[in-house]
């Protein structure tokens, strides 16, 4: 018995193949919603002008002013995924998706503002299709293999403190991470996606495809950053 199996019932790798399915079913067509939701909201703020705004604001305090904007991200991230992972409230879990999906338009806002601006505006739409693609090609992988990729755990742990640290330190010390940094971001978000996809499908419960959509929409987003960074770059 794992985690997830003793707070909230069967996982979903031992259930029966209807509800097993079902989960599946509600898990991607809950991301589809998130992913579309952050389009609508993205859209919203660049059509109303608050995009301006927003950037204004974000870069206003300078380096101690992305801080505060990446300790506020990270704080929101967490209560939402713990909302997201309530076994008392449904609603609670939705709010902390919804929570946590305008917390990462908000946070994506200056990163297309400079695209949109700087770049080719195609950028947005080609780095969209590639996190796409890449993501589809990894879940297809879990699917297809139905291999346990759990031993991912510690590394995907470790890579992402030390991504953190590098990108505090940058913040701080101002200077920049580079393209190489990106591409390595962009082959830890592909393990990260790869470990959660098999987390959703060996692990989670039945009844917890708000929080498992909520996962992998971050890791979507996630990988998603750093490809429209690095198409940015390059244009």
């Amino acid at each position: 018995m794992n985690e997830y199996t003793t707070s909230f019932g069967e996982s979903a790798a031992d259930a029966l193949p209807a509800y097993r399915a079902q989960f599946i079913r509600k898990t991607y067509m809950l991301l589809a919603a998130a992913i579309l939701a952050f389009v609508a909201v993205e859209a919203a703020v660049f059509m109303t002008g608050a995009a301006q705004a927003i950037v204004s604001v974000m870069f206003m305090g300078g380096s101690m002013g992305w801080l505060v904007v990446l300790g506020l991200f990270m704080a929101v991230s967490f209560l939402a995924n713990r909302w997201a992972m309530s076994n008392t409230s449904t609603a609670m879990q939705y709010l902390g998706l919804g929570i946590f999906v305008i917390a990462e338009a908000i946070i994506f806002v200056p990163m297309i503002f400079i695209a949109a601006t700087y770049s080719d505006v195609t950028v947005i739409p080609k780095a969209g299709i590639v996190t796409l693609g890449l993501f589809l090609g990894i879940t297809a992988t879990v699917f297809i293999t139905r291999a346990d990729f759990s031993w991912l755990g510690p590394i995907v742990a470790i890579g992402g403190f030390a991504a953190l640290g590098f990108i505090v330190a940058s913040i701080i010390f101002g200077f920049s991470l580079g393209s190489i940094f990106a591409f390595v971001m962009v082959a830890f978000a592909g393990t990260a996606i790869l470990y959660n996809t098999s987390q959703v499908l060996h692990q989670y419960n039945t009844s917890q495809h708000v929080a498992a959509a909520l996962t992998l929409f971050a890791g979507i987003a996630l990988l998603f950053w750093y490809i429209l960074s690095i198409f940015s770059s390059r244009d």
